[in-house]
């Protein structure tokens, strides 16, 4: 979901319509998903950066951003390097002297003077040499007062864009746009929300702190408010249904149970009689299953797969990833296969030829269950009698996704799957058209994973606890909350980190993954990652999901408090997959007492929903001046767990909407998001 509006200029316009994009800069913005108005006023700023009054050279913290008043300790000298040229000086002040790198800057050179204070802001880091400022900004001590009382916008950038590209554009975009109000205006007194358009002026050009954080609490309402406008025209629309597609539960589900090498536990019992219960009922199944990575949900998806296909209909499952569609589709051929059912996989990558093939048989009914991710809901795909559709990783579907699919069949059942715990109250509140069931116990063969929470002066011990593992056969994860050097900002990055890993452990074969990468890209990174051709996969959050490798027994997270408790453990539960001792090292880049007691949690809760109810008490209100994570979540702005009382507000508002804005409402809001216009 997206912030929406109404502009003169359509949404649906390319940004080539605005002034000063041309085709060069259009390829830029393209390379950002940003093709067209809408998207750009869409595309607001990852993060907003405030200026922190200077510190004494000698208080600079590795890995955090500092500003330094100084003067320079000579000219810097520039030298060649792999990475193109290194200007290399000394900065100095009463406490200390420090390094100062920049990399292909060499105008920086003529620009400084040995006598005359500056100010340096920038990242502490350190190599096996010493501590040094990484491409610091530098600054008069005029500028730098005047800049201690703004907020700087910083855009998610590409080769041929600057930020004051984006913002110029975006300017020109407000200018010509009629942003109109999508929420009554009762509903918005009462609420004592922000106009949409004053949000989105302010989202993009802030003015102060407090008036910034009401513009984003405003747009997070919207991202609410449209998918629980979604969620109840969807319900409305199924609930009185009757069930086509009736299924009872015995030969090939029994046989399925009777050949597992293990007893189900009693979560998952009590899921599948539920799950069985709706199958065989008066309306179509509409049933969420939660569960912690590990607690079973795969084998609840087989029995339900196994059950639909004996009673005559298909089936099919969806997954973000095509790693996963390709670990998913090797196990249900293997099980379901064994009980004479005809199980394909469709991926974007599936060749032409078969690609044909598959619809054929699935259009005949040859195919019993497939298994496939987004390519499942497009044209052409057309199944004789679809009776089920279960979803893994549900959050990465919108609720217009679901209907899709669902839109396959005659209404058929609905089972969606996900892993992130998130408290009941909030599930209940998001998921109201859903019967929900909960996986809260691991099987009792399990290992607990061993989590240790420490400072950055452990990184030396960690990189060795990591060289150990792999010389012992064994894979590890690293998780960083940005893809690469962001301006200062204190937190480790995928690009820079891996290449200092690399120097750290010359023998590890290093790999890396992100969001900004293609699908080819990413399938080719988590494919040689399970199939043992890399050691370390030094990954953004992109990781939670698509990839499930039993040889991986390591976790580190840098900058872990930058993340939420419930995002921290489903990264924990990528590893512990198999039948090795496992391990999670949460490495604190800002060591504050808040900040320790967040991650303390981590050191003895192993349950994902009751995590998720300490990081409900222990977040507060939203944080809107941090990281931002890029990927394919089904909120880009919002989050359930830090915006709680948002997510409250919109459950009201939908819940309170007389007949007549209702009405308006769905045809504002839904009408636009299913022609893919910016909501």
């Amino acid at each position: 979901m997206q912030p929406a509006f109404f502009a003169k200029m359509k949404s649906t316009e390319s940004v080539t319509k605005l002034k000063g994009i041309g085709p060069k800069t259009a390829e830029a913005f393209h390379r950002l998903r940003i093709d067209t108005v809408g998207e750009l006023l869409a595309y607001l700023p990852k993060r907003y950066e405030t200026y922190a009054a200077e510190i004494p050279v000698s208080a600079a913290t590795e890995g955090r951003t500092a500003t330094f008043l100084g003067t320079f300790a000579g000219v810097p000298s520039s030298v060649k390097t792999s990475r193109g040229s290194l200007l290399i000086g000394k900065f100095r002040d009463a406490s200390g002297t420090i390094t100062v790198r920049w990399y292909n800057r060499p105008y920086l050179r003529k620009m400084i003077s040995v006598a005359k204070y500056v100010l340096l802001r920038g990242r502490v880091a350190r190599d096996k040499r010493e501590r040094y400022l990484l491409q610091p900004e530098m600054y008069t001590p005029e500028q730098y007062r005047v800049l201690m009382k703004t907020l700087r916008p910083v855009y998610g950038l590409t080769a041929g864009l600057t930020t004051n590209a984006i913002a110029k554009a975006v300017r020109e975009a407000l200018a010509v746009c009629e942003i109109t109000e999508k929420i009554p205006a009762g509903i918005l007194r009462e609420t004592g929300l922000m106009r949409l358009k004053d949000a989105m002026e302010e989202a993009h050009f802030p003015k102060t702190e407090e008036t910034t954080r009401e513009a984003m609490r405003r747009l997070a309402f919207d991202e609410f408010f449209g998918f629980l406008l979604s969620v109840r025209n969807l319900r409305e629309q199924t609930e009185t249904v009757p069930n086509r597609c009736p299924v009872n539960c015995d030969g090939f589900s029994k046989a399925l149970l009777a050949s597992l090498p293990y007893d189900l536990t009693g979560a998952q019992k009590r899921a599948w009689s539920e799950i069985a219960a709706d199958l065989r009922g008066t309306h179509p199944m509409q049933r969420l299953l939660q569960g912690d990575v590990g607690s079973g949900k795969t084998v609840i998806a087989e029995l339900t797969l196994a059950a639909t296909a004996e009673a005559g209909y298909q089936a099919c499952l969806m997954v973000p990833t095509e790693v996963l569609a390709k670990q998913h589709f090797a196990e249900l051929e293997r099980r379901l296969g064994g009980l004479g059912l005809t199980v394909s996989l469709l991926t974007g990558s599936t060749p032409a030829a078969q690609k044909r093939e598959i619809l054929r048989e699935l259009e005949s009914g040859e195919i019993s269950v497939l298994v496939g991710t987004h390519a499942l809901f497009q044209q052409g795909v057309s199944f004789k009698n679809l009776g089920t559709v279960v979803v893994d990783e549900q959050h990465r579907f919108g609720v217009e996704q679901r209907r899709a699919l669902s839109d396959k069949g005659t209404t058929p059942h609905m089972l969606l799957m996900s892993a992130t715990p998130i408290p009941r109250t909030l599930a209940m509140m998001l998921y109201a058209d859903l019967d929900i069931s909960i996986l809260d116990e691991m099987p009792a063969n399990r290992l607990r994973i061993k989590t240790a929470v420490v400072d950055a002066t452990y990184r030396p011990k960690a990189y060795k606890f990591l060289a150990d593992h792999i010389a012992a056969g064994e894979q590890a994860y690293v998780i960083c909350p940005l893809i690469e050097e962001s301006d200062g900002l204190d937190a480790e990055n995928v690009t820079d980190y891996a290449e200092r890993l690399a120097e750290e452990l010359p023998n590890a074969r290093i790999a890396i993954l992100h969001g900004r990468m293609s699908a080819k890209e990413k399938t080719a990174v988590m494919e040689a990652f399970a199939a043992g051709e890399t050691d370390i996969c030094v990954s953004t959050t992109v990781i939670e999901v698509g990839i499930d490798v039993a040889n991986a027994t390591v976790m580190m997270i840098e900058d872990a408090e930058r993340f939420g408790l419930a995002q921290l453990h489903q990264l924990r539960g990528r590893v512990g997959r198999g039948a090795k001792q496992s391990y999670c090292i949460l490495v604190q880049g800002n060591d504050t007492a808040e900040a320790r007691e967040r991650l303390s949690v981590l050191l003895t809760a192993t349950d994902g929903y009751a995590i998720a109810e300490k990081d409900l008490s222990l977040r507060g209100p939203g944080d809107f001046f941090g990281i931002r994570q890029s990927g394919d979540e089904l909120f880009k702005i919002a989050d359930p767990i830090r915006d709680a009382d948002v997510l409250g507000m919109a459950k009201r508002a939908v819940t309170s909407l007389t007949p007549a804005e209702y009405a308006k409402a769905v045809k504002l809001c839904l009408a636009e998001s299913r022609e893919s216009v910016v909501y």
